[in-house]
């Protein structure tokens, strides 16, 4: 993967049909990543960004050929503002009476303070599954409190894209697109500055972000427990660098699992420094 290639300014197709819609901002500190997935005739989008995102994401949803209007589906995988915030916009421009929210019941209470106009689907009332006319179809994992109590991801089952949401997330201290993190990366101990690279280090982002916005350890390796039975071929964040490479996913893995103070024990451990 050519990262100078890249044209972050353009969506980018990271599976077959499956799209980044997100931008590139090196002012900000958390990049939000949506996503798009067409399969014929229909469109699905994922965590589709706050209000000032919308017209970004939305020229990039149009630029790949899709008509607004085939967009079948919104998937919020929680319902904070950085994925929920322009869907009155969305509703606006897509203009599709069949449209329809998934999220978790959990959820749904609180995106319905976004909007009540579009009909909203409980993925647990779904038999945890979406399928599209063609017969794809995405699974919903359910990974509770991690961070929010209906959080959940998303599996693509045709390209095996796992759309993680907070999960693999980072604070961008050192954002690309794709990650640099390789095999030796599991073993190191991040620090600010990666002693091969130069770079800021990205682990220590990922690191970083878990601590403070996962609730707890044990929220955090149940989660971790329900990606490891996945057979993925890439993983998808919402915040943060894509995890392409079976190296880099096993270096996140290896280390969010030693990771000790998350949620509340990270609160009082500084509280005693």
């Amino acid at each position: 993967m050519t990262q100078l290639a890249l044209d972050l300014e353009e969506y980018i197709e990271i599976a077959s049909g499956v799209y980044w819609v997100g931008f590139a901002d090196t002012s900000v500190g958390l990049h939000c990543n949506p996503y798009l997935i067409v399969d014929g005739d229909e469109a699905v989008l994922l965590d589709s960004g706050s209000r000032d995102d919308f017209s970004t994401v939305m020229l990039k949803i149009m630029r790949t050929g899709t008509n607004p209007t085939s967009i079948q589906r919104l998937i919020y995988h929680h319902y904070d503002p950085d994925l929920c915030g322009n869907i009155p916009h969305m509703e606006a421009l897509i203009q599709n009476p069949a449209l329809k929210i998934i999220s978790h019941y959990e959820n749904n209470i609180f995106i319905n303070y976004y909007t009540a106009r579009s009909p909203k689907l409980c993925i647990e009332q779904m038999g945890l599954r979406y399928r599209f006319a063609s017969g794809r179809e995405l699974q919903f994992i359910r990974t509770p409190y991690s961070h929010s109590p209906g959080s959940f991801m998303t599996f693509d089952t045709q390209t095996k894209v796992l759309f993680s949401s907070d999960l693999f997330g980072s604070y961008d201290h050192n954002w690309s697109l794709y990650s640099e993190l390789s095999a030796p990366c599991a073993q190191c101990d991040p620090m600010p500055l990666c002693p091969k690279t130069g770079k800021r280090c990205q682990m220590e982002g990922i690191l970083d972000f878990h601590s403070r916005i996962m609730t707890s350890r044990k929220a955090l390796h149940y989660a971790l427990d329900r990606v490891a039975e996945l057979d993925t071929a890439l993983i998808a964040p919402q915040h943060g660098s894509l995890l392409h490479t079976a190296e880099s996913r096993n270096a996140v893995l290896t280390q969010l699992r030693r990771l000790k103070d998350v949620g509340i024990d990270h609160f009082l451990e500084g509280q005693n420094r």
